[in-house]
């Protein structure tokens, strides 16, 4: 059995590998991996109560608390590490239950994901469970769902649109509708339902109404319409319009060339189905759709109090925040500076408006409160150089005054907090920190935020994971994390995202045995504004940052605590990406490195675009680490699931194949039926075999 074999066999017997060298073993990877992640944190409309989600070494559970005590109380009751994903909670207009997804979506093939690999076979379905406590009841396979104030569930099934009652067991009817078609959001009276139906080149934006069983769409046009808000008496919708493009534009994220996407923002008369553009965007490349809002939680479009319609935009370089009066007048901007808005949430009466956001802090992330009108801006958590502290994921509950949100900070992987939105609130936590985390906590190290150039001098910005027993003159192996997305950023403390989260945990683990650790901000990340996550030559048209990752490794080889002879990789999907390209063009400045699910050739598989000029596939052809195998000499570890749905497996298969003709040494580690995001049983045996294979490679003298 080879070593890397023996190290994960070994896992059952100890979660971890022996030390090596000069690392100093004080926790295993289980006891800093182990602490349960929060998230999903969702407010009802009544009773001041709360609901989120608590991943437990893979088993996902929701909980909830309600005021004034705010205790914390297990809802549901999932007792196996079986990827049963828990999302999109939604409470019932009482309070008084909670609708949620459980399960993983379909890929293209229309197959769902089963990384148990059960005979039985899973699917992804709408359940709904009450805020009392008992046993879960399921609605139907699909995913989506949308509760009205009548106690009507609207979900998506097989690209359709389903209607089911919350309270009682009735079938499930199909709204019928041509296209593929998302439930957005039902009228605050419960009556009508906005929806999306995708037409592959256009999409419009109707309306369903269940009591006269009819639909009805704002404007039909040749453009392609998404993003629908409600206004809050019911009587408008305001939604994004997208204009059309030539069939032969070219289309692929990652290999595309860079162009301006413009947007307008329309209202439509919800009785009537007439709209018309009341704003749209500049010319400029930073004026085009926020794509990265429609991810963050918040939504491009929010309709605020007073007629106001919020939307997100870049137009300044930063993503911010801007109100804007639908029957008339300009744009306003809300959340100035520098500095970007990334998730937020409204008042019940839409008139306070509270995000999280980097400002003054670009590593960290603070709760902020602004009004809808644009004053009393106010930072409302502490500063994160006094705390270390780092918000997400904030919600006002149902009496208005009171908010709840997600803290972490250097040691605490997550713990929610409430106050209220007054100034001077004291700041309480729901539960506490677990026992499995407090024994390690004060081991974990504080990461130091660094800032150097890369070669055509902009200005990078990482954390430095410094081991806590090194000594003055001793130098030690040091490991580069890049990170995935590449739409992402690594903060200084546990992250909000769970993948993250765990990368955090095994880069505070690789410090502890030993390792100068520094996680890299490369170019298109966020939170440095668009001009950086946008930059030329990026991904397939380029890979300009992969300069990044060399001035990273010549800042190491530039300490004084560093062997610069021994560095090595690591990352996952873009950053196994990166961490190929290192190891492939730069063997003689990265030792060894690990890859997980990485991209390695960007114009095939998932990744391909379409319309792509022949010159412009051969450059993201070049910019792929399979072009870089020839130079490639440094042994590598390769880790995938072979039913990743984010990066195809073939990505590996396909450099492995290449690799093995040119005598590189390689390890890996596959696991049937796997996806991207691992069973939490496969993140350990992933973390301890990287360990072992640097163990192995940077700790030895080489021969």
């Amino acid at each position: 059995m080879n070593r890397i074999r023996w190290c994960v066999a070994a896992l059952v017997l100890s979660l971890v590998c022996v030390p090596r060298g000069e690392a100093q073993e004080s926790f295993t990877i289980q006891q800093v991996l182990g602490a349960p992640f929060v998230s999903g944190l969702v407010a009802a409309k009544a009773g001041n109560r709360i609901a989120w989600i608590v991943n437990q070494e893979g088993r996902r559970n929701i909980y909830v608390a309600e005021a004034p005590n705010f205790e914390a109380r297990q809802l549901t009751t999932y007792s196996a590490d079986d990827g049963g994903e828990l999302s999109e909670l939604h409470f019932t207009a009482d309070g008084e239950a909670i609708v949620y997804v459980r399960g993983e979506g379909k890929d293209s093939a229309g197959d769902y994901a089963n990384p148990t690999s059960n005979p039985a076979g899973v699917e992804q379905d709408v359940w709904v469970v009450s805020f009392r406590g008992g046993a879960p009841r399921k609605i139907d396979a699909g995913n989506t769902p949308t509760v009205s104030t009548q106690g009507r569930v609207a979900y998506q099934r097989g690209g359709q649109m389903w209607l089911a009652s919350v309270k009682t067991e009735e079938k499930p009817k199909q709204i019928v509708v041509r296209g593929k078609n998302t439930p957005v959001e039902w009228s605050e009276d419960g009556g009508r339902l906005v929806f999306v139906s995708h037409r592959e080149d256009h999409s419009f934006v109707g309306i369903y109404d269940p009591a006269a069983e009819t639909v009805k769409f704002f404007a039909p046009s040749v453009d392609s319409d998404s993003d629908p808000v409600w206004s809050l008496d019911g009587k408008r919708v305001a939604y994004v319009r997208r204009p059309a493009v030539p069939r032969d534009t070219p289309d692929g994220y990652f290999i595309e060339p860079d162009r301006p996407h413009p947007w307008a923002i329309w209202v439509g008369d919800a009785e009537k189905l007439t709209a018309k553009e009341i704003w749209h965007s500049g010319g400029a490349p930073q004026d085009s759709y926020p794509y990265i809002a429609q991810d963050t939680g918040g939504g491009v479009l929010n309709w605020a109090a007073d007629n106001r319609v919020v939307f997100a935009s870049e137009a300044d370089g930063w993503q911010h925040l801007y109100a804007l009066p639908v029957d008339g007048g300009t744009a306003k901007l809300l959340t100035p500076g520098n500095c970007e808005a990334e998730q937020w949430t409204f008042s019940p009466d839409k008139k306070t408006i509270l995000f999280n956001s980097n400002c003054g802090d670009v590593d960290r992330r603070h709760i902020w409160r602004v009004n809808a009108e644009g004053t009393a801006l106010q930072q409302r958590t502490p500063p994160g150089d006094v705390t270390g502290g780092i918000e997400w994921n904030p919600v006002v509950l149902s009496d208005g005054s009171t908010f709840a949100y997600i803290s972490s900070d250097t040691q605490q992987r997550g713990l929610i907090r409430h106050s209220h939105l007054s100034a001077d609130s004291t700041f309480f936590a729901v539960g506490a920190q677990p026992a499995s985390l407090s024994s390690v906590a004060q081991k974990l190290v504080a990461p130091k935020h660094v800032v150097f150039k890369s070669g055509d001098g902009l200005e990078l910005h990482g954390q430095l994971f410094v081991p806590a027993n090194l000594k003055a003159g001793e130098k030690r192996p040091a490991l580069i994390f890049l990170h995935g997305g590449p739409m992402r950023q690594m903060l200084l403390g546990w992250h909000y995202m769970y993948y993250y989260s765990n990368c955090y945990a095994m880069n505070q683990y690789l410090a502890n045995r030993g390792y100068v650790v520094l996680a890299l901000n490369y170019r298109s990340g966020i939170g440095y504004g668009w001009a950086f996550r946008e930059a030329p030559g990026r991904a397939g048209r380029g890979a300009s940052e992969y300069q990044d990752v060399v001035a990273a490794g010549k800042y190491l080889q530039s300490l004084p605590d560093v062997d610069g002879t021994r560095i090595g990789l690591w990352g996952g999907s873009y950053g196994g990406y990166l961490t190929a390209l290192g190891l492939g063009r730069n063997s003689d400045l990265f030792a060894a490195g690990v890859d997980l699910h990485g991209v390695h050739d960007w114009p095939t598989d998932n990744w391909e675009g379409k319309n792509i000029p022949p010159e412009l596939v051969k450059l993201a052809h070049d910019s792929s680490p399979i072009t870089a195998v020839d130079t490639w000499k440094s042994p590598v570890l390769f880790i995938h699931g072979d039913d990743d749905r984010n990066v195809m497996f073939s990505q590996t298969v396909d450099l492995v194949a290449r690799l093995r003709g040119k005598n590189v040494e390689i390890e890996q580690l596959v696991f049937p039926d796997d996806v991207h995001d691992f069973l939490y049983r496969n993140w350990l045996a992933a973390y301890v075999a990287a360990s072992d294979f640097f163990d192995r490679k940077l700790f030895s003298p080489k021969k």
